[in-house]
């Protein structure tokens, strides 16, 4: 079962010997793994360009699971979050899913039960991590446009003729070929359907965040 090795499993318990009975489990995948005892230990070594998941307990010495998932969104830190708990209940499973918590499990657990949760995270991640260097990719592509070409571009992607783009922007149709041949070269693209794809790549996350801001007054 391997993972993406670049990614890290981060294990918050106060149990030591349950911190390395996960890490021992996890020795098979070949990727990072960090141990902390404390939530702030965890959270002084985590940061949001990270990827990977946290094993937490809901009871934490100095912070609770509730606490814990608070602090990790306000410190803009998005990696999935499993939970183990001695002291679960219904209540307390149901309230952290629903705050965002991938997973829930009751102690005692097995290492290697929480494996496959924690390996299928972990995909999750790493497909989260390629897709974050491709908009990355995308966003530096498009800083090379001038503001000319840019304007191209957004006509282009709005579904207007050459002509048209030539009369509303007073050039010549040759002028206006000449600058959507070099969109296309600067991003990458051979096809107009390549091209639209890429703006709304691009314009997707704008978007996202945008509902998310509004969802969260």
């Amino acid at each position: 079962m391997s993972v993406h090795p670049e990614l890290t499993v981060f294990i918050a318990d106060h149990d030591r010997a349950f911190r390395e009975s996960i890490v021992h489990a996890l020795a098979s995948t070949h990727h990072g793994i960090a141990q902390f005892g404390t939530a702030a230990q965890l959270l002084a070594h985590c940061a949001p360009q990270h990827y990977g998941c946290i094993v937490a307990d809901t009871r934490l010495p100095d912070m609770s699971g509730g606490e814990l998932q608070t602090e990790l969104k306000r410190r803009a830190i998005h990696m999935p979050l499993v939970f183990v708990s001695a002291q679960a209940s219904v209540r307390s499973a149901v309230a952290a899913l629903h705050n965002g918590a991938a997973d829930f499990f009751e102690k005692p657990v097995s290492p290697h039960a929480l494996l496959p949760a924690i390996v299928r995270l972990l995909r999750l991640e790493a497909a989260r991590r390629r897709e974050h260097a491709k908009k990355s990719t995308i966003a530096a592509a498009l800083d090379r446009l001038t503001s000319r070409e840019r304007e191209i571009m957004r006509c282009v992607v709005a579904g207007k003729m050459n002509k048209t783009m030539a009369d509303e922007l007073g050039i010549s149709v040759k002028t206006v070929e000449a600058h959507r041949a070099r969109v296309m070269q600067k991003l990458g693209v051979e096809s107009l359907a390549a091209l639209v794809q890429l703006a709304l790549d691009c314009e997707r996350p704008r978007s996202e965040e945008h509902t998310s801001e509004l969802q969260s007054h």
